[in-house]
């Protein structure tokens, strides 16, 4: 059972908020959600809206089509009357409004909607889009005086009606929620939970109650069982908590979206609390979170942590990691246990700050003058996000070399309620590597030539150490002989091959589906869970692929990724950017090119019914590349 659920309105005018308050009252009837915010990057005014799925087993994705789409504003209707398939909520107060008179509306997107208005017949109106939603689709039309319902909410909670105005967007989930035909108490009590002063609570709840009162069940969801813990997370939050859970003690910022909410969750938690393996002696412990002046300080900054001995991270996004790149080199040539975790949105410049993309793996991989290795993971949901935040700070401190973490905003600005063993947290793990706690000798060589290429690590202070962005030999002085640079050259990028040897390649992919099937899915990052809802709706059609997920970019599984793609028919590349750059890693790797790409790169995620769509066109149409255009 799925149920999708849309509400939209004006920046600043409490979407978030309201979308989260219903996330979790259905989520107190004992129902999954999965959930993503869109916004502009402006701070107060233009569109916002957050699409939820429903359902009774954990979902991974939205849907472009949606069951109830609930507005209390124009805007919202004229951005996605034509993405509602049930129930359209609205306000009878814009019913006359024009979509010319949106002035919030962008130019392009209000010439779309006349256009499309027009050639159906109609005129410009709320009132027209209605009619039209009701003649041609048969949505179901609720209409809500919203005014009267404040002004019923100001005389009983005895505040003003612009005080009473805060609930108008409470009203809004309170009608679609009811249609739900969940528990009411269960969204009283989230309201209760959200809003800690007393009057706005009030305001709240009465909005809430009177909205109900005149709506009607519709879907009649029975109540679920709730008798296991679950946990709500979005992606920063996610990769905080995994940092956390490895063993962070160290983690600069400079805010940019969508990265800087992962750093305030580590700022707000950070005194921790770790259990002695041997005594189980309870130790406080604190992560240091500094916002630096700029990124070229952050990465400066993780990089001098790291060189003392504690697990060290800093966390960016596009233009922040460009700045960071001279940083990184640095701490490739010295060989820097650093993690950085990578929020991937639209770019180039600042192009879409709030908006996701896959565009810059190409970028994390090969970032930076000169060669050096670094290790690149990528997360493709929230439990891999939490696992992956432990995952990057032991491959840095094992490998001594930078760790890329890969989150795209997709995942980072979505959130799931998930069961809270599903995180295996008991089963965290946090390893080490060549560390040197009390050197014999008064001087180390800290660039010592191995075997693995991995050398003896001194926390800075415990003996003399020798770092120097310049080449230089294994103490660490500066050295240009030839003879010299050829063998540290060699020492240093030995340390990938290290890696490639060391960690299977059964731990860099993740498998899904018919291994047996002659269509076989590529993919990575956050649109695995719209092709894996996808492929559940394909099943009953015939249609049963294989999916793998790429996990980890540097070192690539290039043996596993021949023997899976190995004779397929189909091989199909899912991703968010315009040259499939994840197929074309595979090329390099492998010498295998996908023989198919839907790619998508509009900014806003992939969407489960599109590619359920875009992947029959494919394998029944033969479509070589198929472009998905989904969302607002």
């Amino acid at each position: 059972m799925r149920i999708s659920w849309m509400i939209g309105g004006a920046q600043g005018s409490g979407v978030d908020t309201s979308a989260n308050i219903f996330g979790n009252a259905v989520a107190a009837s004992g129902y999954y959600i999965y959930g993503n915010r869109e916004y502009y990057s402006n701070i107060k005014g233009r569109h916002s809206y957050f699409n939820l799925t429903i359902s009774d087993k954990p979902p991974r994705s939205i849907a472009q089509q949606v069951e109830i789409l609930t507005s209390f504003d124009a805007e919202t209707i004229f951005q996605h009357f034509n993405e509602v398939k049930d129930v359209l909520i609205y306000s009878t107060e814009v019913e006359s409004t024009k979509a010319e008179q949106v002035q919030s509306m962008e130019s392009e997107i209000t010439e779309h909607v006349i256009k499309f208005l027009k050639e159906k017949g109609y005129g410009t109106t709320v009132r027209d889009v209605i009619n039209y939603l009701k003649k041609e689709k048969g949505v179901k039309v609720i209409p809500i005086d919203y005014m009267e319902i404040l002004k019923k909410v100001a005389d009983q909670a005895k505040v003003q009606l612009s005080v009473a105005d805060r609930a108008r967007n409470t009203i809004a989930i309170a009608a679609s929620y009811k249609l739900l035909g969940l528990k009411e108490q269960y969204l009283l009590n989230s309201i209760t939970r959200t809003f800690r002063q007393e009057v706005f609570a009030k305001i709240n709840t009465i909005a809430s109650q009177l909205a109900m009162q005149s709506i009607q069940p519709m879907y009649n969801l029975p109540e679920l069982p709730n008798n296991e813990e679950k946990i709500n997370l979005d992606g920063n939050t996610a990769a905080a908590i995994g940092k956390i859970y490895g063993g962070l003690r160290f983690q600069s910022y400079y805010p940019i979206t969508p990265a800087s909410d992962e750093s305030v969750f580590i700022e707000a938690h950070q005194t921790v609390f770790t259990v002695d393996p041997k005594t189980g002696e309870k130790r406080k412990s604190t992560i240091v979170v500094v916002q630096a002046e700029d990124e070229l300080a952050a990465i400066n900054m993780a990089s001098g942590a790291a060189l003392t001995g504690v697990r060290a991270a800093t966390a960016t996004s596009g233009p922040g990691f460009s700045l960071m790149v001279e940083g990184m080199g640095w701490a490739g040539m010295n060989e820097v246990p650093v993690v950085i975790t990578y929020y991937i949105r639209g770019g180039p410049s600042t192009g879409q700050p709030t908006r996701t993309s896959q565009a810059d793996l190409m970028f994390a991989l090969n970032a930076g003058h000169g060669e050096f290795p670094r290790i690149v993971i990528a997360s493709g949901d929230h439990v891999e996000a939490f696992h992956d935040g432990t995952w990057a700070l032991n491959l840095a401190q094992k490998y001594q070399t930078p760790v890329i973490h890969l989150v795209d905003k997709a995942l980072a600005n979505s959130y799931s309620i998930i069961p809270k063993k599903q995180l295996g947290m008991e089963n965290i793990r946090i390893e080490k590597g060549k560390i040197v706690i009390n050197s014999s000798t008064p001087e180390l060589k800290r660039f010592e030539i191995t075997e693995d290429g991995i050398s003896p690590f001194a926390p800075l202070g415990t003996t003399r150490i020798h770092y120097t962005g310049d080449e230089h030999d294994e103490y660490g002085f500066i050295a240009e002989a030839s003879e010299n640079r050829e063998k540290m050259y060699e020492k240093r990028i030995k340390k990938l091959f290290t890696a490639d040897k060391e960690i299977p390649e059964e731990n860099r992919v993740n498998i899904f589906g018919n291994t047996d099937s002659k269509i076989a899915i590529i993919t990575w990052g956050s649109p695995k869970g719209a092709i894996l809802d996808a492929m559940e709706e394909l099943e009953s059609e015939g249609i049963k692929p294989m999916l793998i997920q790429i996990r980890m970019f540097s070192p690539f599984p290039k043996n596993l990724m021949k023997k899976l793609l190995s004779g397929r028919e189909f091989i199909i590349d899912v991703e968010s950017n315009y040259f499939g750059q994840a197929g074309e890693v595979l090329k390099l790797n492998t010498g295998i090119e996908p023989t198919h790409h839907i790619l998508k790169w509009n900014g806003r995620p992939m969407m489960r019914d599109e590619v359920k769509e875009a992947i029959k066109v494919v394998v029944q149409k033969g479509e070589r590349k198929v472009v998905l255009h989904g969302g607002a």
